[in-house]
């Protein structure tokens, strides 16, 4: 059974950095595209960033240049750095990962259960 398990968020003040993780354990022959996807109160979940299993990334524009999406294939860990947090970051992050397990071509999308991280003075 495939599972990913967000770490990392908590509380930060305005301009304050964290780092979440999230680590993908189970039966899984491979894993291509991972990303990370937030929901904020009252909204809808929104895409903050992927990557590629070649280490090719996209952001969301609310993000560019702040956040920095990496992973390590060899411990099947997605990572996301933010920095210069702002109040409207505040939100549970989910990770994302298509995985291929075995006996299977093809992959299907796994979700973490999300980490919260929250934006504040």
């Amino acid at each position: 059974q495939v599972q990913l398990v967000e770490s990392g968020g908590g509380l930060v003040r305005p301009g304050g950095s964290l780092r979440l993780s999230c680590a993908a354990s189970g039966s899984i022959s491979s894993i291509t595209g991972m990303g990370w996807y937030r929901q904020a109160p009252g909204k809808e979940r929104e895409l903050v960033a992927r990557i590629t299993s070649g280490g090719s990334a996209n952001y969301a524009d609310s993000v560019e240049g702040r956040f920095t999406i990496s992973r390590d294939n060899a411990k099947s860990t997605l990572y996301l750095q933010m920095n210069s947090l702002k109040p409207e970051d505040t939100a549970v992050y989910y990770c994302n990962a298509d995985i291929i397990v075995p006996g299977f071509y093809y992959g299907r999308a796994y979700w973490g259960k999300g980490t919260l991280v929250t934006v504040s003075s």
